[in-house]
């Protein structure tokens, strides 16, 4: 039997069973990373964590039982009003410092804020067209020699 013959009978049975085995990987390797998503958004959701619920508000955990999901968490979602709320109407902790700017640097932006006013009142910085013009001023003087490209005019 050669090897036409032989996958003329029984390719496609070959192709099923490598295809049935790719989707059983596919689909353990999913559930493997979900379990493992699931258990890091546990271990983060404490009681004091700020959160995002399903339906887009924002609150404070108050109460929240891990080991048993089918309890609710009590979420504080303004001063004095708490919700019951289950638990996996929970979509993430939100993380507090996302998003928030050091002071230094705040210092460094309005210092280099300060440096680009000093430029625009005393004429060393102009418009975005103004450094265009002057490039294309720059490149007519010397025309061997492209701004944008860093190969020489031929």
């Amino acid at each position: 039997m050669d090897f036409a013959t032989f996958f003329a009978n029984y390719g496609l049975i070959i192709l099923l069973v490598v295809l049935l085995v790719f989707m059983f990987w596919s689909s353990r390797r999913r559930m493997q990373k979900q379990k493992a998503e699931q258990e890091a958004k546990a271990r983060q959701t404490v009681p004091g964590a700020e959160v995002l619920l399903q339906g887009g508000l924002y609150g404070t955990i108050v109460a929240y039982d891990a080991d048993n999901l089918d309890q609710p968490a009590v979420v504080e979602i303004a001063p004095g009003v708490e919700i019951k709320v289950h638990s996996q109407a929970i979509l993430r902790v939100v993380d507090p410092g996302a998003g928030a700017v050091t002071e230094d640097e705040f210092i460094e932006a309005e210092a280099s804020e300060a440096e680009y006013v000093a430029g625009v009142a005393n004429g060393a910085i102009s418009s975005i067209s103004d450094d265009q013009a002057a490039a294309e001023k720059k490149s007519a003087v010397d025309p061997g020699v492209d701004d944008t490209d860093t190969k020489p005019k031929a």
